[in-house]
């Protein structure tokens, strides 16, 4: 189990008594890249919801980055989502502060205390985004595609073992869901594991990677062809 990212067993996702999806048994490997693909509604972001704790577990074993999500306390949820990298398709930046002011906020929310150990690790990530000149401007004076560099950035302070990506080029134009999708591409290059949910099956053809669809309330890989 140890060697593994992310480890479900016969889990089955609800939401408000819904059962979303069922029976779901999948190993992820360190280092991996994984889509997760499917029609509006058919559970994926239900599904990754679930593997960093915005709705509990209820049925079934799962273990993820040394978690066990079936007895997670509610006290062990900040540490957990320390060592998974969250991307959302709606960046979640915050507006009143600039790029550099947003990674500092989020260092100083988990445990961060040192200031030029802060600004080394900002600097660093903005910098593996190609984001790094672009620390003193606001949310607001950035295009979709460069918010998204900087949500990915972010989600990349704590070293996190994974990264699940809901959607992260669901607000962006073809060409720029191409960059963002390089991006994180290099990332998984670097080591990082990554699992993305996205309905933009054009992506998938261009950087081909494993694929698991979510359909009729099940979840299962299925090959490019089929996509």
């Amino acid at each position: 189990m140890s060697e593994q990212i992310l480890a479900l067993k016969n889990v089955t996702i609800y939401q408000d008594n819904r059962t979303i999806l069922s029976n779901i048994n999948l190993a992820v490997s360190p280092g991996e890249f994984i889509y997760i693909i499917g029609k509006t509604g058919s559970g994926k972001s239900s599904f990754m919801k679930t593997l960093y704790a915005d709705l509990p577990l209820s049925e079934g074993e799962a273990h993820i980055v040394g978690f066990d999500l079936s007895t997670l306390k509610e006290d062990d949820i900040p540490f957990l989502r320390r060592k998974i990298g969250i991307v959302f398709q709606d960046f979640k930046l915050l507006p009143d502060r600039n790029v550099n002011e947003n990674m500092l906020f989020v260092l100083k929310a988990t445990g961060w205390e040192n200031g030029t150990d802060m600004q080394a690790k900002i600097d660093d990530v903005l910098d593996k985004v190609d984001m790094k000149n672009f620390a003193s401007k606001m949310p607001h004076q950035l295009s979709g595609g460069e918010q998204q560099r900087v949500a990915i950035a972010r989600a990349l302070l704590n070293d996190p073992e994974l990264i699940l990506a809901d959607e992260p080029t669901g607000n962006l134009d073809p060409q720029t869901s191409v960059e963002v999708l390089e991006v994180l591409r290099k990332i998984n290059a670097n080591g990082k594991t990554i699992i993305m949910a996205t309905h933009d099956y054009a992506l998938l053809m261009k950087f081909p990677s494993k694929t698991l669809k979510c359909e009729e309330a099940t979840i299962f890989e299925v090959v490019q062809k089929s996509v």
